[in-house]
């Protein structure tokens, strides 16, 4: 009887593996997009695991709906929005995917350990079951956010690497004779469609509809939030209301942000003696150690002997 217990147990646990394979095979095959300004669409990849979990965010719909978790929706929608991920994702689903990683997903985590410690009852999964699996959730909880944050540091990092070169553009165009929006959308055309093409793109499609193009510029340092287009923003916006020169204020933001750039490599380049040591303690020295003193203990062990 226990035999025939066993072997249903198995089934099951087989059938349930298969599902899972099968309905993440599916969803790997979705190509995940976004909509541009100008109409086009961009891929975005998102984890695998909020796809398969997406379908299911609706369910709740009415607990992220609450006031308890209105600013954590406030914060993830302009986190969204900031790391390109508008239309894609909503700050409600991004609030229930934190919900439902660490319930079904840790779920999944405690099974698992609890077959480890059944299978191997001396092992740390045995004497260790409830610390194991409770960090195993918190890690769950943990993953959506660090998700964003990685992609929200990736996309201000190569908005801040593009911009020098496109205020240097933009400074040629708008001295050579050109006005200020034709110089964008000539950027915008001859450039590749990278995260500051998308958000000057959306920029000049905003003053072509009619706001204001301090009202653009205001709305994009908002947007992004990343330091040095909002300080390039806000120095266009008081050109404008004083009457300064565009092209004269795009030469001086674009000497600055080089000046920034290079405190910034100076800094790391200070900072990469420190962040080597851990590595240096705990790779390279123990290796020097084996390698001098390896055949001094061999030598000793066998006279023990």
């Amino acid at each position: 009887m226990e035999s025939v217990f066993s072997m249903a147990a198995i089934t099951f646990w087989a059938l349930c593996a298969a599902g899972i394979a099968w309905y993440a095979s599916e969803v790997a095959k979705d190509v995940t997009y976004v909509t541009l300004a100008d109409g086009r669409r961009q891929e975005r990849s998102i984890p695998m695991v909020f796809k398969m979990l997406l379908p299911f965010v609706g369910n709740l719909d009415r607990l992220v709906s609450r006031p308890m978790f209105a600013k954590q929706v406030e914060t993830a929608d302009w986190m969204l929005v900031a790391a390109g991920f508008e239309g894609l994702l909503s700050g409600r689903e991004f609030v229930a995917l934190k919900i439902l990683c660490p319930i079904v997903l840790g779920a999944a985590w405690t099974i698992l350990i609890a077959l480890l410690g059944a299978a191997l009852p001396d092992s740390p999964f045995s004497s260790g079951f409830v610390p194991i699996s409770l960090l195993g959730i918190a890690l769950f909880y943990l993953q959506p956010m660090m998700w964003l944050r990685g992609a929200l540091k990736k996309r201000h990092l190569a908005i801040m690497k593009a911009l020098p070169f496109v205020l240097d553009i933009l400074t040629l165009s708008v001295e050579a004779g050109m006005d200020f929006i034709s110089a964008l959308q000539r950027n915008c055309q001859s450039r590749k469609l990278d995260a500051l093409n998308e958000e000057l793109l959306r920029m000049t499609k905003e003053i072509q509809v009619g706001s204001s193009r301090k009202e653009a510029l205001r709305n994009m340092a908002e947007r992004v939030r990343q330091s040095d287009l909002r300080s390039v923003a806000f120095a266009l916006i008081q050109a404008d209301e004083l009457g300064v020169s565009i092209g004269a204020i795009l030469r001086i933001q674009s000497e600055q942000l080089r000046s920034r750039r290079f405190d910034r490599a100076e800094k790391l380049a200070h900072e990469a003696p420190t962040k080597m040591l851990g590595p240096l303690m705990l790779c390279i020295f123990p290796a020097v150690f084996i390698i001098l003193l390896g055949p001094v203990l061999s030598q000793a062990m066998k006279g023990m002997l």
